[in-house]
């Protein structure tokens, strides 16, 4: 639908667009309009807390019981927490002592929260009235990610391994694993794990799930992996330097050896998400200019500032489409602590099964 859209967008309908209304009373939920575009931006959490995103590869949306989860030290200290995105309402799943924020992960069927609490990958039940202890499932873990079919992939003393379920042993895929593992989507049994390499350099791998070797995908000044809906290539973030500027480009690479190809230049973006088709991505800019959440159209290669995030790291705000693709999800301390916003693009990306982008 973008693609359709004039580049003078966001200048039109700010001029036709009335004024926001306050919400009604809708637990820490705040609206407001943005000042760039004046597009309408709901604060999903109190700045009293700091309250902070899942990865963006993460499941942390259920578009079933409508809730998104995430991790506030509003109780003194780290804990997992779920939001009602319809009545606001927030309360605690469990307690933690040394959460990892990114980690949060719902499993496909949205009963379980898994997350890391130091290097113990535990998981807590979601829908319960109170909050129960956490179940520990495995110790030593420095990464862990949930496959669509409900395998777990964790991390541990620098080996990639899939828990078996229902047994208390695991298979180990593959060694000299880095920091983060994404398990393939698709139907497919493999995982892509990282080893880093530098500063801000990594290697992409692939381990296929089974007694093959891993293959690598890409390396160098990479970031930001996500499985095609297909799962048979990786969509990435690369930052290029033409001349003296560091630029970004979205890459793609098959596990096939069909090679990486570029999909599509950015507004320096320091981190990205795809839609559930690939064929929008959401990023946040570096640009010290303009500090934008921005809509890029894959096809067209035509960007749309949503709104300012300002964060004072851009590489964790953290952009991510909800499941349905209607909404979009960030976080910033623009307000001086770290926040959780929301932007309604249900006008400007087709929802699942509507989309007539390849």
């Amino acid at each position: 639908m973008l693609a359709t859209l004039p580049v003078c967008l966001a200048a039109q309908t700010s001029r036709s667009r009335p004024k926001a209304k306050p919400l009604p009373s809708v637990g820490e939920f705040v609206r407001f309009s943005d000042p760039t575009t004046e597009t309408f931006v709901v604060r999903l959490t109190s700045l009293k807390s700091s309250n902070y995103l899942p990865s963006a590869a993460n499941r942390f949306v259920s578009l079933k019981d409508r809730y998104l989860v995430f991790s506030s030290d509003r109780n003194g200290s780290l804990a997992p927490f779920q939001v009602d995105l319809r009545s606001g309402a927030v309360r605690a799943l469990a307690t933690a002592t040394h959460l990892l924020p990114e980690s949060l992960c719902l499993d496909p069927k949205e009963r379980w929260l898994y997350f890391l609490d130091g290097d113990q990958l535990l998981r807590a039940e979601v829908g319960k009235k109170e909050s129960k202890r956490a179940e520990t499932l495995a110790e030593g873990v420095t990464a862990f990610n949930i496959a669509p079919s409900g395998a777990v992939y964790i991390i541990r003393a620098g080996n990639l391994e899939r828990l078996e379920t229902g047994k208390d042993e695991a298979t180990t895929l593959a060694n000299g694993v880095g920091k983060a593992c994404l398990a393939q989507t698709g139907g497919g049994q493999g995982c892509l794990f990282t080893r880093e390499t530098g500063a801000n350099e990594r290697e992409f791998w692939y381990a296929p799930g089974s007694t093959a070797k891993p293959v690598l995908l890409a390396k160098g000044s990479v970031s930001d992996p996500f499985w095609s809906p297909g799962g048979q290539s990786v969509l990435f973030l690369r930052d290029v330097r033409p001349k003296d500027v560091t630029l970004s480009e979205i890459h793609e690479v098959g596990i096939a050896g069909t090679g990486e190809q570029s999909v599509v230049s950015t507004s320096q973006f320091a981190s990205f998400a795809p839609n559930f088709d690939a064929s929008v991505f959401v990023g946040a800019s570096r640009s010290k200019a303009q500090p934008n959440v921005v809509l890029l159209l894959r096809t067209a290669k035509r960007e749309m500032t949503l709104c300012q995030h300002r964060a004072s790291i851009p590489a964790a705000v953290s952009p991510a489409f909800s499941p349905d693709a209607r909404r979009v999800y960030f976080q910033s301390d623009n307000e001086g602590k770290p926040a959780l916003y929301s932007v309604n693009v249900e006008l400007l990306v087709e929802p699942p099964g509507e989309s007539t982008e390849g």
